[in-house]
């Protein structure tokens, strides 16, 4: 009698990350979290007054680092010591991972409509290759050959529709219609 063949073993799945409880009170997504994180851990050490913090703590002077790195940096002096006297009520010279988040929280959520303005048009010129637009065929069919990406004619179609409403292949995709894709999509919120 022959052996039995079995099924081939399902690929992996990529488990979407859970939300912490901080994340959670500070209504961030995992990513969020998991992004605020990744910048703490680049300027964290290890201080043996703070045994308890598992994340580690920041010297202040990496506080504006991580910030930056995140692409919140503060606006000027007078909100980085605003964020420091915050973060380090005790004046002890580090910052724990808490208030760190929390903070890049309010940073994410606060973020004016000025600055996601001036995102959303930058990433709209990274598509028309500088110019003002709209975003055309040509510049969707550069995009792919950039990215060595083998996209059919019809697909390149179908977004440009996606993206305008249906208003027609010609009319190209405006800032208006790109900005609605980018939230939709939950790039910008």
């Amino acid at each position: 009698m022959p052996a039995k063949r079995r099924p081939p073993a399902p690929a992996p799945q990529e488990k979407k990350a859970r939300q912490s409880r901080l994340a959670k009170e500070n209504n961030i997504s995992a990513e969020e979290e998991a992004e605020i994180k990744e910048a703490f851990h680049l300027f964290a050490v290890q201080e043996e007054g703070y045994a308890n913090e598992k994340e580690g703590v920041i010297p202040l002077q990496g506080v504006r680092r991580a910030l930056i790195a995140l692409g919140l940096p503060p606006k000027n002096q007078d909100e980085l010591a605003k964020i420091i006297e915050t973060i380090d009520p005790t004046e002890s010279g580090f910052a724990t991972y808490a208030p760190f988040l929390t903070i890049c929280a309010l940073k994410l959520k606060s973020r004016d409509s000025d600055d996601i303005s001036n995102e959303i048009k930058t990433a709209y010129r990274l598509f028309t290759g500088g110019g003002e637009g709209p975003i055309t065929m040509a510049h969707l069919r550069r995009i792919a050959r950039d990215l060595r990406e083998e996209v059919p004619e019809q697909t390149l179609k179908d977004m440009i529709l996606e993206a305008n409403g249906g208003g027609g292949v010609n009319r190209g995709v405006g800032v208006q219609d790109f900005e609605g894709v980018m939230r939709r999509a939950g790039v910008f919120s």
